[in-house]
């Protein structure tokens, strides 16, 4: 097998230490918030034009992987995801560490995503030709059904009630609406020029999440000499790696999600981690832990966002079809080395092309690895005074919205949008289906625009988007999840009554025999 015999080709010291490097350093850019893994390895293409076309591919494969994993160190810490594929992570990872648990959340994050990584990467060596050709599948109307199916997550994501669940996802795919119609052309709720160009997703997604976080430390600001003190602990490893071992099914369902959502086009992490997450707790035999930091919602998330990281390169490399903006940005890396995806990279190129692959099992083992090594370090963060992490926090805010177009109108935006979802937080409102909303309104719009054009040429809308195994499967799907999503909370709200009665009627007993 060519993937065996360029294995080896990995372990010339040069290319070990372009994968620590690439390791440590995506890890680190991928925890600042706005600096998504998709800029990480923009920022790194110019560097690798005068290295080796191996060399050069395997250090934007190791940031790759490492920024998607390293975006949970502030979702966990801070309550703020260093990218859109992190957003999950927080409903879990952030209650651990408020526990004094953030170092064993931060080790279940780091040791999920190297499982995840490895059965994408695995994905990737053994069924490529077999998952491209089902890529293919997916045009505007399996992917409209697709991006249906998340919505349907959004019911599930909500910390107050299903209702409030749904508008808030329906505001985030109002938002979502705003800006210029790709497919036709029209303007939409275009009142300032600053809208012209629609709400980008990090500014979004920083403000959302990180300025109601910034209110409510400065609320805290008095109380900061009453903070928990947090201290590294001796034995978390060991029983991060138990829990681990006592739910496979987590990490199991997370690394098939990630993998199957990583190999269609346009979908994402994000994606991959919401769904997860929902399908985590739907099948959970104590769904009403989530959201308190049970470790499996970790898992289960963590997991699948890193299992996208390998599937997305399919149709990268067998068809020049990048499965994520990410695989985009790795797109130019081969074109500049000269390279062109098809089945010609295989042959022509095989020894650049099986040493990037053999390189991605490796860069796992390093992600892993360091993360954990950086984790131990975890309780400096967390004992940091507010007034100090609140100016920290709004200058990477800033920062991380101004750069993603140089412009100071997202950053305005940003802070309109959190100040929003800071007051609609008092009344248990959640982002989450904000983000959810702002994520798939565009797949959904756009892939039913699209599909629309093509029925009208054809048999028609309802036969175009009814039809079809692909889109049966997925229908289906849409319907079993909502179907699951109100038997979940009418179990859970018959659950909620028996305890209470079984309350009232202990202190009724109780009063009688006094």
């Amino acid at each position: 097998m060519d993937f065996i015999t360029y294995f080896f080709a990995c372990f010339t010291p040069l290319k070990i230490a372009l994968m620590i490097g690439g390791a440590v350093g995506g890890i680190l850019l991928g925890a600042a918030p706005g600096l998504s893994p998709t800029m990480a390895v923009a920022l790194l293409v110019p560097f690798t034009f005068h290295m080796d076309p191996a060399e050069g591919l395997i250090l934007l494969g190791a940031v790759y992987t490492a920024a998607v994993a390293g975006g949970s160190i502030t979702a966990i810490l801070i309550n703020i995801p260093g990218a859109p594929a992190n957003i999950a992570t927080m409903f879990d990872g952030h209650p651990m560490a408020r526990k004094g648990k953030a170092e064993k959340a931060l080790y279940l994050s780091f040791l999920s995503s190297g499982v995840g990584g490895l059965f994408g990467v695995a994905v990737l060596i053994l069924f490529t030709p077999p998952i491209a050709r089902m890529a293919m599948e997916f045009g505007p109307a399996e992917l409209f059904w697709l991006a249906i199916f998340g919505v349907t997550v959004i019911a599930g994501l909500s910390s107050g009630t299903v209702v409030k669940g749904l508008y808030a996802g329906s505001f985030g795919l109002l938002l979502s609406c705003i800006g210029e119609n790709p497919v036709y052309g029209v303007e939409r709720f275009v009142f300032s020029d600053m809208l012209t160009g629609g709400i980008s997703i990090i500014p979004a997604l920083i403000g959302l999440f990180a300025i109601p976080q910034i209110f409510t430390l400065v609320e805290t600001i008095g109380q900061a000499l009453e903070k928990q003190s947090f201290k590294a602990q001796k034995g978390v490893l060991r029983e991060a790696l138990g829990e681990i071992i006592r739910h496979p099914r987590q990490w199991i369902m997370g690394s098939v999600v990630g993998s199957f959502i990583g190999a269609i086009p346009g979908a994402g992490g994000q994606v991959a981690g919401l769904i997860a997450y929902d399908q985590s707790k739907k099948m959970s035999r104590t769904p009403e832990l989530y959201g308190t930091g049970t470790p499996e919602g970790v898992i289960s998330v963590e997991s699948s966002n890193n299992a996208t990281v390998g599937p997305a390169l399919i149709p990268l490399l067998t068809m020049g079809i990048p499965g994520s903006p990410t695989a985009a940005v790795l797109l130019g890396g081969l074109l500049i080395h000269g390279l062109f995806p098809g089945p010609e990279l295989f042959t022509k190129h095989a020894d650049v092309a099986y040493t990037f692959i053999a390189s991605m099992v490796v860069a796992q083992f390093a992600m892993a690895i360091f993360g954990i090594m950086i984790s131990r370090y975890s309780h400096i963060v967390m004992n940091i005074p507010n007034i100090f992490m609140v100016a920290a926090v709004t200058i990477l805010c800033v920062y991380g919205s101004y750069s993603v177009q140089n412009s100071m109108d997202d950053v305005i935006i940003m802070f309109c949008l959190g100040l929003c979802m800071y007051l609609s937080s008092r009344n248990s409102f959640s982002p989450a289906p904000v983000v959810l909303g702002l994520i798939l309104g565009p797949l959904a719009e756009d892939n039913f625009s699209r599909g629309k054009i093509i029925a009208q040429t054809g048999d028609g809308l309802a036969s175009y988007f009814l039809t079809g195994g692909v889109n049966m499967v997925v229908i289906a799907l849409c319907a079993i999840s909502i179907g699951w999503s109100i038997y979940s909370e009418w179990k859970m709200s018959r659950n909620n009554e028996a305890r209470r009665a079984q309350a009232t009627a202990a202190t009724a007993a109780s009063l009688s025999e006094a």
